[in-house]
């Protein structure tokens, strides 16, 4: 598996936080340009942050290129 430089193998970035805290209260799957905007974030950034959480089970993606947060990454907030 190709590291991304976003702490994919460590703890939660505060980027990766940030994102969780943000999709908790989005009550739909949105797109990763929705998140970066919501957050903040260039949309390659948030993409990258993406990719860790969805491997930590954090998220999911339950309609191509939209995110989900799970039962998980709320626990994690």
């Amino acid at each position: 598996m190709a590291k991304c430089g976003c702490s994919c193998s460590t703890g939660l970035s505060e980027e990766q936080k940030k994102i969780l805290a943000a999709m908790a209260g989005m009550t739909e799957p949105v797109s990763g340009k929705e998140i970066a905007a919501a957050v903040g974030l260039e949309g390659k950034a948030v993409s990258c942050k993406l990719t860790g959480l969805k491997n930590k089970g954090y998220i999911e993606s339950p309609v191509r290129c939209k995110y989900a947060i799970t039962p998980d990454g709320k626990a994690q907030l």
